[in-house]
């Protein structure tokens, strides 16, 4: 069954656009479900799929969805690509010269200086038109995961990397319910659809895929193995925390690299990891009883003790992107729009009047 959710969770995403496991002391303070007014404005609301949500530099917040891309000032919502494309999109970046990237399903990736859009596809020389995920590295190179693998971006041009020489992914294709039940063929497709990019303390990069988890050394890729040997599959997401640990979460739960050993935090699947200000993780995962999706926060103080501390905060069909908000809000996304949760009360934009 675990599987067959696991395969769910991916077609849901894809047709809508262990060792050293402390011991896990759940502490749940209720799954609160309560609403506050506090928008003047409710105009433009995402009320479909929100995918991503970013703050940026002015404190503007940025949310991508199925019905376009939205910016949030603080009073009204607006829909900033309802004029550009219809097109689903998955991702939101702000560069460090304070310019903006989007990524779609179908149509590439959007990039926005404020005033224009630029459309980027494969006639430019990205390496497919379905982009999940954007990043900049330390470099100021802008990162693309694509379902036929990883394009870097210099300012100029696009450098294709594949993790495998597998043949492109077929829109036919499907997840089978026995493939992660197995070793997964390094020629298969699922190897080349990344999830996540980060950069590690030492400069190396982390990609997540539906297949393996690699590592990039700049020249080569490495299988990213867990302390039995046995390689990361299926992986949602990957962080760097404030310490430069590395945390991914997905088919496998949640785990933390310190440089030196795998830990494990939880073994249901994971769909999101974030850092807040304070050190806490937020992951969004299922339920115990699988039919809901978790969001959860992990408290700092016990990532480092046998009794984990856990809260579980809210509960949704599905739940995607976790941003926190300067002043201290967590905005998460879900399967009917966004929601923001002040640390008592969930508001429920569409609800607003």
């Amino acid at each position: 069954m675990k599987n067959k959710r696991n395969v769910l969770y991916s077609l849901v995403i894809m047709l809508a656009g262990v060792i050293n496991c402390p011991l896990q002391a759940q502490q749940k303070n209720g799954i609160q479900d309560s609403l506050e007014t506090k928008v003047a404005s409710t105009a433009q609301i995402p009320k479909g799929i929100v995918r991503t949500i970013k703050q940026d530099k002015k404190g503007n917040i940025w949310i991508t969805s199925w019905e376009g891309v939205f910016k949030y000032d603080g009073k009204s919502f607006v829909n900033v690509t309802n004029k550009v494309s219809s097109v689903s999109f998955f991702s939101v970046l702000e560069d460090r010269k304070g310019n903006f990237w989007f990524a779609s399903i179908g149509s590439g990736v959007y990039y926005y200086d404020g005033k224009s859009f630029r459309n980027f596809t494969t006639k430019d020389g990205l390496a497919n038109d379905r982009v999940t995920n954007i990043y900049e590295d330390k470099s100021g190179n802008i990162w693309f995961g694509t379902e036929s693998g990883a394009s870097r971006y210099n300012g100029k041009s696009f450098q294709n990397l594949k993790m495998s020489e597998a043949p492109p992914h077929n829109e036919t294709d499907s997840v089978h319910v026995s493939l992660y039940q197995n070793q997964i063929p390094e020629v298969h497709w699922t190897h080349n659809d990344v999830n996540a990019i980060i950069e590690d303390k030492t400069g190396k990069l982390w990609f997540a895929t539906r297949g393996y988890a690699r590592l990039y050394d700049g020249k080569t890729f490495g299988t990213i193995g867990n302390t039995d040997g046995s390689p990361f599959t299926n992986v949602r997401s990957i962080i760097k925390d404030k310490k430069g640990n590395i945390w991914l979460g997905g088919a496998a739960g949640l785990w933390r690299y310190d440089g030196s050993t795998f830990t494990n935090f939880s073994k249901k699947f994971v769909g999101y990891i974030y850092e807040d200000k304070k050190g806490n993780i937020w992951t969004s995962s299922e339920s115990a009883e699988g039919k809901n999706w978790v969001l959860s926060r992990y408290e700092e103080k016990s990532l480092s003790d046998k009794n984990l501390a856990v809260t579980e905060v809210a509960s949704k069909k599905m739940i995607f992107g976790i941003l926190e908000d300067r002043q201290g809000n967590i905005w998460f996304g879900s399967m009917d729009g966004v929601y923001r949760y002040d640390g008592k009360a969930i508001t429920d934009f569409k609800t607003l009047k």
